[in-house]
């Protein structure tokens, strides 16, 4: 009995190994080896990164989910996501984050399509007209209760961070049928220990983010392990690796519209 027991515990290390730690290993040796410079806070581009026109050059209503690979070397494992939403007809666009400093809920603390130290914002979800319309007050009724915005209740891992916020937002609002990139650590924290899934579709089990599997139409398959995220995407067929992310054809879990706005101007 023994012997079988550590047999089965010896393979499922192995798998571990390879399709956690493995993909992991490689993408930390990518960041670290690349020629670009990695900032830190102080020296980092935050300006706006043209994805959006100016406000007032989009009349109708709008929602858009960002995310951008956070700095240094925390961005070998993940992005950092924050919501954009503007009503029709209004001449700015608010963004909401959560940071881990202070009050952790923020509006408007940077360009509403800013670099995270100098990474470029990749659309997650984008919405427009009437739906955005019949979204934006609800994503606004969502950031207003979110349960963590008190001083000293942001855990940089596994949660509750910026990311377990805007998986909150999409879970009160689960018709935006979005998921946030497999990097987004902290999307999976929980209290609870079986719940939907954000968009609805399926469900997941998770140990307050440490671990657990998510099984949905929107989200895919994932098996969180310590926040690194394994799984496929089925709907749009793609593979989504630690450090990595996802790997296929169409952006991070996007289910409306992608391309960014051409036109010129800061948001």
């Amino acid at each position: 009995m023994l012997p079988r027991l550590a047999g089965l515990l010896g393979r499922l290390a192995l798998a571990v190994a390879v399709l956690f730690l493995a993909p992991l290993a490689a993408h930390a040796v990518w960041w670290l080896s690349r020629n670009d410079p990695t900032p830190d806070w102080a020296t980092a581009d935050w300006s706006s990164a043209r994805l959006l026109p100016p406000a007032a050059a989009m009349p109708g209503a709008m929602v858009r989910v960002y995310a951008a690979r956070v700095g240094l070397w925390r961005g070998i494992f993940a992005h950092h996501c924050w919501i954009v939403v503007k009503e029709a007809g209004a001449a700015r666009y608010t963004r909401f984050d959560v940071v881990g400093w202070g009050l952790p809920v923020r509006t408007d603390a940077y360009a509403a399509d800013a670099r995270w130290f100098g990474n470029p914002p990749q659309v997650v979800l984008a919405l427009d007209g009437e739906a955005a319309a019949r979204a934006v007050p609800r994503i606004r009724a969502a950031v207003a209760v979110y349960p963590y915005r008190a001083a000293g209740s942001y855990t940089v891992w596994p949660g509750p961070n910026s990311n377990t916020f805007v998986a909150q937002v999409l879970r009160a609002v689960p018709d935006l049928g979005a998921a946030l990139p497999p990097t987004a650590l902290g999307k999976d924290f929980s209290e609870r220990i079986v719940a939907p899934t954000p968009s609805r579709t399926g469900w997941q089990v998770t140990w307050r983010g440490y671990a657990g599997l998510t099984l949905g139409w929107v989200e895919g398959v994932e098996i969180n392990l310590f926040g690194a995220v394994l799984g496929l995407d089925l709907r749009r067929p793609a593979l989504k690796l630690p450090g990595w992310g996802r790997i296929g054809t169409d952006p991070a879990g996007s289910a409306g519209p992608v391309e960014a706005m051409p036109a010129p101007g800061r948001a």
